[in-house]
């Protein structure tokens, strides 16, 4: 398989709320793995390649240095979809999401 990654990866666990962009339910899950160009969300989102996105990621002090939480608002695209291993806490629903970013901010928390 292709590397088609273009950015360094971390391997970040944080919260991150997702929803489809044309106003769909809003999901709770964490980043298994976030950079520049992409974000890989875990949780039970049931989005298809293909679907535009918005997400809001919370990044805390200790991640970024600063005194106050920093919010990443972004827009991208989901590019794959992964099916849970077995025995995965027992969670059906689990699945992996990987996105490519479009865009985004930075938005600091006060």
């Amino acid at each position: 398989m292709a590397e088609n990654r273009t950015g360094k990866r971390f391997p970040l666990q944080l919260p991150i709320r997702v929803h489809k962009a044309e106003a769909g339910a809003e999901h709770k899950a964490v980043t298994g793995n976030l950079s520049a160009a992409g974000v890989y969300i875990q949780g039970d989102a049931s989005l298809d390649v293909g679907s535009q996105v918005e997400f809001e990621i919370t990044l805390p002090p200790e991640v970024t240095g600063s005194d106050h939480n920093v919010t990443i608002q972004g827009r991208g695209r989901v590019v794959r979809t992964d099916t849970p291993p077995k025995g995965r806490n027992g969670d059906k629903n689990f699945r992996g999401v990987a996105c490519v970013i479009d865009s985004y901010e930075f938005v600091r928390n006060t």
